[in-house]
């Protein structure tokens, strides 16, 4: 008897918790399918943590009708600390296993590269003669093909700690970014995630701008920055300057626990 008191006590509990009432009727059919998806995984687990990840997604509707520097087109995760690039220490050993390999990362980079930039090849152009990515994760996917042409940057990335790898959320991979290219304002799809740029080609006049923030590449280090705030990127370079290069890993922002880590892995689950 006192285990299905506690039991019906239990599901007292959830019931405004899962009740449709609270979602907002005028909410896109994305926010829904991932209202829906975080109501099946605390039925399959635990509502235990997931306020946050609830109230971001009743506040998703609110946040895109405002003008803001920082707005996430895709889930935003409330009561996060965040500013537009965050200091090393948020990430050291991330960052510092990125730099170690730097030469041999550089290394694989130059190989792909001088096969070519063409779908065969596996690149992906982005805008003609501006921008090109050779993929390693693409949106919690392993490109299998470009991983085994570089081996070294691919056991660097599965040593990551942080590393975005399970869910559409996170990428992994080589970007090119050509001169006189500028990559316009835009927001990134969430705060739940920093973007690493390991600098690996830096000619001058490269410049990115995360919420009105200037900061520039160098080559052998890297930059973490949080991209659901407005941004832009250019190469205002000569064009005898060649490509501005990078390597791109998402990682988790430090201030999402381990629990909605887990959440949101099931809800952005990568369409296979």
């Amino acid at each position: 008897m006192e285990t299905a008191k506690n039991e019906e006590q239990g599901q007292g509990y959830l019931t405004p918790v899962l009740s449709h009432t609270l979602f907002p009727a005028q909410a896109s059919a994305e926010a829904k399918k991932l209202y829906a998806a975080l109501q099946e995984y605390a039925k399959r687990y635990s509502w235990v943590g997931m306020g946050r990840i609830h109230k971001g997604l009743r506040e998703q509707v609110r946040l895109n009708d405002l003008s803001t520097i920082q707005k996430p087109h895709l889930f935003f995760l409330p009561d996060v600390p965040s500013v537009p690039f965050f200091p090393r220490d948020a990430h050291r050993h991330d960052i510092e296993v990125l730099e170690a390999n730097y030469p041999a990362i550089l290394a694989e980079f130059q190989a792909v590269y001088q096969r070519g930039i063409d779908s065969k090849s596996g690149w992906t152009s982005l805008s003609p003669k501006s921008q090109a990515v050779f993929p390693l994760y693409s949106a919690g996917v392993c490109v299998a093909k470009n991983c085994r042409s570089c081996p070294s940057t691919y056991r660097t990335l599965l040593s990551l700690r942080t590393f975005i790898n399970s869910n559409s959320l996170g990428s992994a991979g080589f970007w090119l970014l050509g001169p006189g290219a500028m990559l316009g304002s835009s927001y990134g799809p969430t705060n739940t995630r920093l973007r690493c740029h390991l600098g690996l080609k830096t000619p001058p006049l490269c410049e990115l701008v995360v919420g009105g923030e200037p900061q520039c590449w160098s080559e052998g280090h890297c930059l973490l920055l949080d991209d659901s705030f407005l941004h832009i990127i250019s190469h205002k370079g000569p064009s005898e300057s060649g490509p501005r290069v990078i390597l791109n890993v998402d990682l988790w922002h430090p201030n999402v626990a381990a629990a909605e880590r887990q959440a949101l892995d099931f809800m952005f689950t990568p369409d296979l």
